[in-house]
Order: structure tokens, then sequence, then C-alpha cells
């Protein structure tokens, strides 16, 4: 139900007001569109309209509190989602351990990625599986930094699909590093964030991160490293067996794909679905299935994944 609700600012401060607004009231506009509501202003007063009204005005004394110094766009809507994933039902306050990274907290920021750092933590083979924008590769990438820099485990060994329904690596141009390395850029990505370039140089170079192609598993025992295959949706049953099977003592692996973005040949079997079937009563193995309520970019990927999961829903019946 609609409501309207009016919130001050007082004493004036108006470094602070400008800083909680944002460049032509940039700020005020995300958080209309992340949580449905209008914001009207007038100096230090907000009037605020909609079902969401008083999320909004929470998020408001929220960052108005921070607002001695300049908030980013990205601070603002990483705060909308926590924001709004505290808002809902089912809600949990759990204590998750913060992941060892260069960067000042590395965190679960939906109850399901809690229970996927959980899983991870617990399991020596995790699934994590969903929609993009979920998180599942940066955390998974994030555990196999803190096992590394807490010693757990010797290397990281990243893995990818090279190419779609097949990894035809011959036909394209280069040597191996320049023939893999778009497939594998989203890891190399999340490493820096985590990690900063200079340390990743200097790990590549030691070799304790390596960053391969799934097709040059086979034949290998992976022993105390913390392995992760990306994209696992585009993996055939074949290579999803080979590569479970590469998993040798004191290594952990965590395999993760969205099965509504499967690239293999028509008619090809995803051997992340097979896998969720043959081996959903496998002790120690633990799935974590994440929803559009999971994704954590900017707010309105929130949106798109729900609109294209009601159409699909609509459109299959």
């Amino acid at each position: 139900m609609s409501e309207t609700l009016s919130i001050s600012f007082e004493p004036v401060d108006n470094a602070r007001l400008a800083n909680l607004c944002g460049a032509f009231d940039e700020h005020l506009r995300q958080i209309e569109t992340a949580l449905e509501v209008s914001i009207a202003r007038r100096g230090e007063h907000f009037s605020i309209t909609g079902e969401q009204a008083g999320l909004a005005r929470d998020v408001l004394e929220r960052f108005y509190l921070e607002a001695r110094h300049d908030i980013t766009l990205e601070r603002l809507q990483l705060g909308l989602i926590e924001s709004m994933k505290r808002n809902l039902p089912d809600a949990q306050s759990e204590s998750v351990p913060l992941l060892m990274t260069r960067k000042a907290e590395v965190r679960g920021r939906t109850v399901r990625q809690n229970e996927y750092l959980q899983a991870i933590q617990e399991h020596d083979i995790t699934f994590g599986v969903g929609p993009a924008g979920t998180g599942k590769t940066y955390l998974a990438v994030a555990s196999a930094v803190d096992a590394l820099q807490r010693e757990a485990v010797k290397r990281l060994v990243l893995v990818r699909p090279a190419v779609e329904a097949g990894e035809r690596l011959g036909f394209l141009p280069g040597d191996m590093a320049q023939k893999v390395d778009p497939y594998l850029r989203p890891l190399y990505d999340a490493l820096y964030d985590l990690m900063g370039l200079d340390k990743v140089a200097k790990a590549f170079e030691r070799g304790m991160i390596e960053v391969a192609p799934l097709a040059y598993m086979r034949g290998r025992t992976l022993n105390h490293s913390f392995i992760i295959l990306d994209e696992a949706q585009n993996t055939t049953p074949e290579q999803m067996k080979m590569f479970l099977t590469r998993i040798g003592f004191g290594s952990k692996a965590v395999i993760t794909g969205d099965v509504t973005q499967i690239d293999l040949a028509r008619g090809q079997k995803s051997g992340l679905n097979d896998a969720r079937i043959v081996l959903k009563d496998v002790r120690g193995i633990a799935f974590q299935q994440f929803l559009a309520e999971d994704v954590v970019r900017h707010p309105l990927v929130q949106k798109i994944v729900s609109a294209y999961e009601r159409f699909d829903g609509k459109h299959h019946d």
C-alpha cells in the first residue's frame, strides 16, 4: 500500500546534502528506481511516496550519516541492495567469517550467499548454480584467495570451458595464452580485484595460481589446491566427470554455472545439469541454488532477471 513520508535533516549541512543527493540528484534517482518510490526535495526536506517509502527513508538516513565524504555510485547501489535484502521476509542475520583478501571486507550480502560461503568452508566440493550477478564466481575466487592467504592450500587452479561446445582452440589465432585469455578474463578480473595486480603477477610466476582451459585438466591429479570450474553449464557430462575426478588430497573444488545460459550444441546434455542429478545424494558435496533476488549488481539487474523469468514462465506453460 502506497504511503507518503517526510524527513528533514537539521541542522542544515549543505555539504552532506550534496553528497547524499549526488550530482543533479543522481543518487535520489537511483533510490527511486531501485525501491520504486518518488522523492521530492526542497532543501533539507524530503517527501517520499510509494509502497517502500519507509525503506527509502531508512536508506536516506543511513547514507546521510555516511555523507561526510563523497558517496560513490557503487557504494550507493551496494547499500541499496543490502537494504533490500534485509527487508525480505526470510532475511537472516547470519554470522559468516569475513574472507582474507586485500579488500576491507568480502562477505555474503544475501542469505543464500552466506549459505554458499558456509558450504564452501564445510565441503570439499560445492556447486553454485544460478543467474548472472549472484556472486557465484566472485565469492568462489574470494574463498580461494582466502584459503591461499591462510596457507590452507598451496595453489589456486581456475578453470573454464574455453570455447562453446568443444573447446576448438586450434582454430583461434595466437599462442596458447592469447587463445584462452578471452575466455578466462572474468577470473583474472576477480583475482586482480581481490589480490591486486602485483600480487597476482608474482603468484603466477611462483606457480601459486594457474588459469587453464578445461581441456588441459585431463590426466592430472590436483593435490592441496583450491580448484574453481566456472561456466560449468558449458561442460559435457564426460568433461564434468573428468574434472571432478582430478581432485586430489587436501583439495577443494567449487563448480559454478547458470543452467539458463547453456551454449552447447542443440541436443547436447550439460554436465552441470547432469551432475545435479547424479550427485544429489552424495555425502560431502553441497549444492547452492541462487535466485533472482540474490543478484548483487546494479539494482536494475535483479529486475531484468526477474522480468525474463516471468516472461519465460508464461511462454513455457
